[in-house]
């Protein structure tokens, strides 16, 4: 499940995701990023474009529309005059496109352009249908618009999404598709892919940029990604537990049905899989029961995904949603202003969601510190070879630790945040769009601190000599691992073994999905 992270051609592309508004999910999101489908629009949610689009021309004609009639936050209540209205949408576009910071990945900004597209066609924006097509054009084509970092508090990306409607006018740069074999890319106001400009006015700049396309985005591609991550560690626990002998008893379907929650209740199973216990193992005959890192796993992992499944019941309704301010409805021939754009929810799941990543990464931690000590492994400590006082591994527990410190740092809740803006009109924020960010920049520390465990576990496993049974799934994994790491013993640098392991990760995902065939 875990996502890759170089850009793919559109030439790679393997299939398409139909865009209604309605269905799309995290998993569309991350194939339409990674460009391996294309985006078609459904053609009832493009009716339903057509149709809201000519009834919001006809409100705003005859009433006071917000951000189409009027001016926007504290100057709400400023009219715009008929004759000014065509150019106040690009003045609009022009003041909020003031987007910070670093350039976006392309596949961020692509994840970004698929959310807004699907979310035009749930049928409430009431802009100009060709804004629909040249978003997915963009996408088919490989072009994205040039988008800067910072600009959101999680009231809206609105500074995000203005780069893109410039962009979209003809007044922004792109950057085309990598034209060679080194991945270099043209770029400027036209470029090839990105579609013709679009003739922008009152009626579609706010409703444009009135959305978190952006932020949700980066959750669906940061839970995808983490969601993977989290399913290879039950990988590499499996290789773990095999290399110092651990109990099955943790994983036994009575201790889960007697406290049946249904993230440890999967997780136990899961375990059972990987390392082809029973449902009612035998207790060992050695110790009576096993440090946390392998008799809390369920207790652990288990709530990240429950935490998983809860950030992507918020994504599945918000990257469908209408929430645009103001919401058109045809059938009242009615522009209600709202606050649908405020994600308290999104921001909630998703520092939820890192909390939970961060205690199932300092388990990883624990595991770590179990595979160095000569009790469990009958080993030398530090999993050292015959030299006098070798260090061994000894470094990884630092190293894993200092990268637990980053995730830790990332997990601390985006959604305390506060900020009163616009002259007091607007005087709360979600701070989603950090939440989110914050999600993505964990995943590589995530990923190497189980890098650290994985290489311990091998070496382990190697100087034990021990091997787990080549048809279970953990047995394919160490195959895999062995084939992979250096098998050398001796005090070395150990950073390339690290992110040889950590790579090795995707496709232990892929083992653990196999586990359940």
């Amino acid at each position: 499940m875990s996502s890759r992270i170089g850009d793919v051609p559109p030439a790679a592309s393997t299939g398409i995701v139909v865009l209604d508004g309605v269905g799309l999910g995290v998993e569309d999101v991350v194939r339409l990023a990674d460009g391996a489908a294309r985006p078609v629009p459904g053609t009832d949610a493009m009716k339903r474009v057509e149709e809201v689009w000519d009834v919001a021309r006809q409100i705003a004609a005859t009433g006071r529309v917000y951000g189409r009639s009027t001016g926007v936050g504290a100057n709400r209540n400023e009219a715009v005059p008929t004759e000014a209205a065509a150019d106040h949408g690009l003045r609009l576009l022009r003041s909020h496109a003031g987007a910070i910071g670093a350039e976006l990945p392309a596949r961020q900004v692509r994840a970004m352009l698929a959310v807004r597209a699907n979310q035009l066609l749930a049928g409430g924006a009431g802009l100009r249908p060709g804004v629909v097509t040249a978003l997915c054009e963009a996408l088919e084509n490989g072009a994205h618009p040039v988008i800067n970092e910072f600009g959101s508090v999680g009231t809206g990306d609105i500074a995000a999404l203005a780069q893109m409607g410039l962009a979209l006018a003809g007044e922004h740069e792109w950057i085309g598709p990598a034209t060679t074999a080194a991945g270099s890319a043209s770029r400027g106001w036209s470029v090839a892919g990105a579609p013709e400009p679009q003739a922008l006015d009152n009626n579609d700049a706010l409703a444009l940029i009135s959305s978190n396309a952006l932020t949700l985005g980066q959750a669906a591609l940061a839970l995808h990604e983490l969601r993977g991550l989290i399913a290879a560690t039950q990988v590499v626990a499996a290789l773990s537990l095999h290399a110092v002998d651990g109990s099955h008893e943790a994983y036994a379907a009575p201790v889960h049905a007697a406290r049946p929650h249904r993230g440890s209740v999967e997780v136990a199973r899961r375990m059972r899989e990987l390392i082809g216990s029973a449902a009612r193992p035998t207790p060992p005959l050695g110790r009576i029961q096993d440090p946390y890192g392998f008799r809390c796993l369920p207790q652990i992992h288990g709530p990240a995904l429950d935490a998983a499944d809860a950030l992507e019941g918020v994504l599945a309704i918000e990257i469908n949603a209408a929430a645009e301010n103001p919401l058109i409805s045809p059938e009242d021939l009615t522009a209600y202003h709202h606050g649908g754009f405020y994600q308290a929810q999104l921001a909630l799941a998703l520092d939820h969601f890192r909390l939970a990543v961060t205690q199932v990464a300092r388990l990883s931690t624990s595991r770590l510190s179990t595979l160095n000590e000569p009790a469990f492994t009958r080993l030398r400590p530090f999993l050292a070879d015959h030299e006098p006082a070798a260090s061994g591994v000894m470094i990884l527990e630092y190293a894993a630790g200092a990268a637990l410190g980053d995730l830790r740092a990332f997990s601390a809740p985006a959604s305390l945040g506060h900020a009163v803006l616009s002259r007091g009109v607007e005087e709360q924020a979600s701070f989603a769009s950090l939440a989110a960010r914050q999600t993505l920049r964990a995943c590589d520390a995530y990923r190497l601190v189980v890098g650290c465990e994985l290489v311990a576990a091998v070496r382990a496993l190697r100087q034990r000599d021990l091997r787990p049974d080549p048809d279970l799934p953990a047995g394919r994994a160490l195959e895999l691992a062995e084939s992979v790491l250096d098998d050398d013993s001796a005090d070395r640098p150990l950073t390339d073994d690290v992110t040889a392991a950590a790579a090795l990760l995707d496709r232990f995902t892929e083992i653990w999905r196999g586990s359940a065939a």
